[in-house]
């Protein structure tokens, strides 16, 4: 798999667990809550946090798919419907990806990423599901109000990844996997310019950090 990943010497599947961890961990915070906190507002626009963690846990079962040479098949990416409290159902998908991940030989299989529009050599979609996963983790947390938990080497690897998004606004916004890129100011943090460059307004969501 590599020693390396975007200069950080760690591989992409260890740095995608990672950020797949922290995700579930604040997710859980929410586990047993009541209504009120899956009604929460997140960055994501027009999302409630069952709403956010409804899409976390499909893309999931989406890309554990396309690890499994099957994610062109559309029912892989549905999001859940009446599932109650979300947050067992996210746990559950992330072992899933999580385990799909950890096969042999998975970083330099082809992933089939409908939403991305086409294939990718695994690493790379094994990256795109990295850096989405720091940023999701980031929206949950700051839905809730609490601190992300991710090391300077993790958050130094996904700004390698977010700098790679293309920007052109045509590809970017509603019906597309990432929101217009933000103006990044002078000596940003790299958890704030990823958020940034993928379109989250962290100074709006002080509680998370960033």
């Amino acid at each position: 798999m590599g020693t390396d990943f975007m200069g950080v010497r760690m591989d992409v599947v260890e740095l995608d667990r990672i950020a797949v961890r922290e995700a579930v961990r604040v997710v859980e915070l929410a586990r047993g809550a009541d209504d009120g906190d899956w009604a929460r507002d997140t960055p994501c626009a027009g999302w409630d946090l069952r709403r956010l963690v409804a899409h976390m846990t499909a893309q999931h079962h989406g890309f554990a798919a396309a690890a499994r040479g099957v994610g062109g098949e559309p029912e892989y990416w549905r999001e859940p419907e009446g599932v109650g409290e979300p947050g067992a159902a996210h746990r559950a998908a992330a072992d899933v990806v999580l385990s799909a991940f950890a096969e042999p030989g998975v970083p330099e299989r082809e992933f089939e990423l409908p939403e991305l529009g086409g294939g990718f050599v695994g690493r790379t979609a094994i990256g795109f599901h990295f850096v989405d996963y720091v940023v999701h983790a980031w929206d949950v947390a700051a839905a809730l109000g609490v601190r992300l938990r991710l090391a300077d080497e993790v958050l130094v690897a996904a700004l390698a990844v977010a700098r790679r998004v293309p920007v052109d606004p045509a590809g970017r916004g509603p019906g597309f996997a990432f929101a217009p890129a933000l103006k990044v100011p002078e000596g940003a943090g790299p958890l704030e310019e990823t958020l940034r460059l993928l379109g989250r307004e962290p100074q709006s969501w002080p509680g998370a950090g960033g």
